[in-house]
Formats: C-alpha cells, sequence, structure tokens
C-alpha cells in the first residue's frame, strides 16, 4: 500500500501533465472550437468589424473592439459574438450573446493572449449565418502560461 505523500505526489504529477499539454494550443483546436460554435455552416467575411492592435507589448490585457453591421431588428440581428485566439490554451476566448432589446452588435473588452498569433471574430446572425474577421497580433510578452514549479 502507498503512504498519503506518494499518492498525493503522483496526483500532482497527473495534474501538471495535464495542465502542461493544455498549455500547447494549436490552430487545429481553434478550427475545432469555431466548429463548435458554427457547426458545418459557412463563415464568411465581412459585416463584422474586429479592432486589435497589430503590436502588444503585454499580452495580459489586450484591447478590442468587435462591432457588427446589423440593424438589430426583431427579424434581423446579431444572436451572439465568439472571439477566438488560435493559441491561447483555451481557443474560445469570450462569448458574448444579445437579447432581443439589443441595440447595438459591438463589444469593447480585453483579452488575455498567450503569444503572437491571429484572433477571429464570428457573429452569429439570427438567420442562422455566420460572419467573421480576424487579425494578425505580434505580443512581446506573453500571458496565460505561468511556470509551475
Amino acid at each position: 500500500m502507498k503512504s498519503r505523500r506518494d499518492f498525493l505526489l503522483a496526483a500532482g504529477s497527473i495534474v501538471f501533465a495535464s495542465v502542461a499539454a493544455g498549455a500547447r494550443a494549436t490552430p487545429a483546436a481553434m478550427h475545432e472550437a469555431v466548429r463548435k460554435v458554427a457547426g458545418d455552416a459557412e463563415i464568411r467575411r465581412g459585416l463584422v468589424k474586429l479592432q486589435i492592435a497589430p503590436l502588444i507589448d503585454n499580452g495580459n490585457a489586450v484591447p478590442l473592439t468587435v462591432t457588427v453591421d446589423s440593424p438589430m431588428t426583431p427579424d434581423n440581428r446579431v444572436r451572439a459574438i465568439h472571439v477566438f485566439a488560435e493559441k491561447n490554451p483555451l481557443p474560445n476566448v469570450l462569448s458574448v450573446y444579445f437579447g432581443a432589446r439589443a441595440a447595438r452588435a459591438r463589444v469593447v473588452t480585453r483579452i488575455r493572449l498567450a503569444d503572437s498569433q491571429t484572433v477571429t471574430a464570428i457573429a452569429e446572425l439570427s438567420d442562422g449565418s455566420f460572419w467573421s474577421d480576424a487579425g494578425d497580433v505580434v505580443v512581446t510578452l506573453s500571458a496565460c502560461l505561468e511556470d509551475i514549479v
């Protein structure tokens, strides 16, 4: 029988290995996250405007704005805006849902970026269509990856 200390050491090793494996995000993981949101629907370019700086000093607080050109009427509105980052451990960075009374489809926030990468914003409209915009960001000091000792 193992001691409690041996058990805790083994459990900690398993957690460390899973965290380290999750930190290795890939563009394929982002495409899988996008597929979970949009399914097999075609994602077209246009209607969405992603504003993000091309060069960021620190990835801990990256400002971004996403605006969707939509009249926001009951029959023609934006249901949701999703933001994805291809190299973050969790590629689905942000999802914002809009109710029927929303007057404008606009999101202003800050996100964390693990490394230099492409950030993609996808809008889901009430007619079931998906629209997108993307921007490349160079990050000089990465976030989302802390040293685990």
